[in-house]
């Protein structure tokens, strides 16, 4: 054990945030021994910006409630910690731990259940998880506890875990995902003891973890600003498979690209949602099953939420998604397609849906990266770059975009309905039982003639077809048959018909039904409205 200046360490006093000195001074004058321990101690000292402090002390949970009344509060059972609030900023504070004693702490594995044996700063520091942690600053007195030769590790770059390795990863399996994260966020190496750790018999320890506790991690793998080189790092060692479901053999454009602008905005002091890195990368997952439902003949709008929940069901399994990140996640996916595809009259609602930015930003993603490693997603049609362009204008120009767009959309859908229309007509040709006569008409156009005029006739005698043939299919219940097709001519023949006579009605009652057929409008079959033949009732005459 060593004990260094810190002020030769480039360690001062002032460097400090306000909240970390008050909690470590009101500890030390209730007679506790009280150090700033972990994290914060080694970005200091390779010139990082400490994001936290936390503090160590020899007060047992209950005594530090007693020092900071109201502003403490006791969490955790495994590993019991006491939060401490200094004006807006907390500071979480852990009692000296000491090696377990027996076998009621830890399973049979090995996995520490219990670690609330408590003991001094000595046995503190033979628990901590790496060297590079387990250096005590003691800002009061200037002076930087090392038990383990911290420094030394911190100037080479190496990580290495105290005590024997094999028996730390059965402790507590999630030290290999730390070692990954230190290993981007320091660009440090691992010792070959530690390299060694990474095989599927640890990865397999892994897995028994709490998914409450592995989505934790992984929210701070995300929020932590080097999700970029911690990314082929994940893949490299085979974390990504423990902790996601179904993950491809190396991160997709998309990722990356949701990585990258992670960063950034962290980099910037710009806030981040740790769901939205969620979306991405289980939206591969989401568009194989969306397809899977969508060749089951299920409405989009239905296989895109039962898609949804599939996804986010199954990987509850690895992590244990809260219910607010569900939900946005799954708000994410479904505003896709609306803002691929919207309505005119749906734009400035879409606009105002509060995750509207969050979905934008998204298909934005998509759009730069092209998702061409994502052969199944609904290509975005350059709606990305129009949304952008459209937040920008004002409120007239607005008005105008929407008004452009109906009109484009309108005939957009005009097409899509004659192509509709062109697939019915296609549709009952194959499947209707017309007569040999009918068909030797549609193909008894003068082939010498003009084209348009050919198009024209075969699709009127289609139009005519499909609609004797609509009609005949309709069962009237007073009529046993309205009208019969002549083969070759297509026209409507009246014929009478005898109503059935009721049971309660007496039979001279009954009334005579006659249909007149009416010419058939070539333009309303062509507006899609269904033909319905006039029936007018007459008396019969005596």
């Amino acid at each position: 054990m060593a004990d260094l200046s810190a002020k030769q360490l480039g360690l001062t006093k002032s460097s400090l945030p306000n909240s970390i000195i008050e909690v470590i001074s009101t500890l030390t004058k209730a007679g506790f021994e009280a150090y700033i321990v972990g994290g914060g101690v080694r970005d200091n000292l390779l010139g990082l910006n400490p994001k936290d402090f936390d503090a160590v002390t020899n007060a047992k949970p209950n005594e530090i409630k007693a020092v900071f009344g109201k502003r403490c509060r006791i969490i955790g059972r495994r590993f019991q910690l006491a939060h401490v609030y200094s004006g807006r900023e907390m500071i979480e504070v852990a009692t000296f731990r000491a090696p377990p004693t027996g076998d009621k702490h830890t399973t049979m594995e090995g996995m520490l259940v219990r670690d609330n044996v408590w003991g001094d700063i000595k046995q503190d520091a033979s628990r901590r998880d790496f060297s590079i942690n387990a250096l005590y600053y003691q800002p009061l007195k200037g002076i930087v506890k090392d038990f383990c030769h911290a420094i030394d590790d911190i100037e080479n770059h190496k990580l290495r875990l105290l005590g024997h390795a094999s028996t730390r990863i059965e402790e507590d399996p999630v030290r290999l995902l730390r070692a990954l994260r230190f290993k981007a966020k320091l660009n440090f190496e691992f010792d070959n003891e530690l390299t060694q750790q990474f095989n599927d018999k640890n990865w397999a320890l892994l897995d028994q973890v709490s998914p409450h506790r592995l989505y934790d991690e992984t929210q701070k793998m995300f929020i932590g600003g080097y999700i970029v080189p911690l990314l082929p790092i994940l893949y490299e060692y085979k974390a990504i498979e423990h902790l996601f479901i179904y993950p491809d053999s190396k991160p997709s454009k998309l990722v990356t690209q949701v990585a990258i602008n992670t960063d950034k905005r962290i980099a910037s002091g710009k806030s981040i949602n740790p769901a939205f890195f969620y979306a991405a990368m289980l939206w591969g997952n989401y568009l194989y099953q969306l397809n899977k439902y969508k060749k089951g003949n299920i409405p989009c709008v239905d296989a895109q939420q039962k898609a949804a929940s599939k996804v986010i069901d199954r990987q509850r399994l690895k992590t244990s998604i809260p219910k607010f990140a569900e939900q946005f996640i799954r708000e994410v996916w479904l505003l896709q397609h609306r803002l691929v595809n919207p309505r005119a009259k749906h734009i400035m609602p879409l606009i105002e849906h509060p995750k509207f930015r969050a979905g934008f930003d998204f298909l934005l993603l998509r759009e730069i990266c092209g998702e061409s490693d994502t052969p199944l997603a609904e290509p975005t049609n350059g709606m990305g770059a129009w949304w952008q362009e459209f937040q920008t204008l004002t409120e007239k120009q607005k008005r105008k975009q929407i008004d452009k767009f109906a009109k484009k959309t309108r005939r957009g859908g005009d097409n899509r309905r004659s192509r509709r229309l062109n697939g019915v007509i296609e549709d009952v040709v194959e499947k209707s039982p017309v007569n040999s006569a009918t068909i030797t008409h549609l193909n008894s156009v003068d082939v010498d003639g003009n084209k348009q005029a050919k198009q024209d006739s075969q699709k009127k005698a289609q139009l005519e077809m499909l609609s004797l043939t609509r009609q005949s299919n309709k069962k009237s219940k007073q009529l046993s048959s309205l009208f019969m097709v002549d083969g070759t001519l297509g026209v409507a023949v009246n014929q009478k018909t005898k109503s059935k006579k009721s049971v309660n009605k007496p039979a001279n009652k009954a009334k005579n039904i006659e249909v007149i057929q009416q010419a058939t409008s070539l333009e309303s079959l062509l507006l899609d409205t269904n033909y319905v033949p006039r029936v007018r009732q007459r008396k019969k005459s005596i």
